[in-house]
């Protein structure tokens, strides 16, 4: 072999050595970059892990809480429903037990009022037929 082969050859093993000592770095670099993304993880999750057991509460009190409204909303539709329906029923009675009444007795009032007119009407005309009577007896 030559010297310049030699040369050669030395310069491919010195750039081998160089990317196996590269490629060993990067390795070893990735290692500790996954532990560390593996720490952070875990971290995280024992720090949010409380978070969210706090926003599941949070989330069941606040399903309780609508369940208990819609309830409550329930109760007082059917309390207004039945105060209606009383309320009607009430009208519905005091028009019984005084409208009724007071139209037989505004049909009562009329009657009377129709006799005593045919009796005004009476006394009139017999006033009437008297003076007529006088007024040929005057002659």
């Amino acid at each position: 072999m030559s010297l310049w082969s030699d040369i050669f050859l030395g310069v491919i093993a010195a750039a081998t050595f160089a990317m196996a000592v590269v490629q060993v770095a990067v390795i070893v670099a990735a290692g500790r970059l996954a532990r560390r993304v593996d720490y952070l993880a875990n971290q995280v999750e024992r720090e949010l892990k409380p978070l969210f057991s706090h926003l599941n509460a949070i989330g069941r009190d606040a399903s309780r809480a609508t369940a208990l409204a819609a309830t409550q909303v329930e109760r007082a539709d059917r309390l207004f429903a039945d105060a209606a329906q009383r309320i009607e029923q009430i009208l519905i009675s005091v028009q019984a037990t005084v409208v009724a009444p007071v139209r037989e007795g505004r049909a009562l009032l009329t009657g009377f009022r129709a006799a005593f007119e045919a009796l005004r009407e009476l006394r009139a005309r017999r006033a009437r037929q008297r003076a007529e009577d006088e007024d040929a007896l005057f002659i």
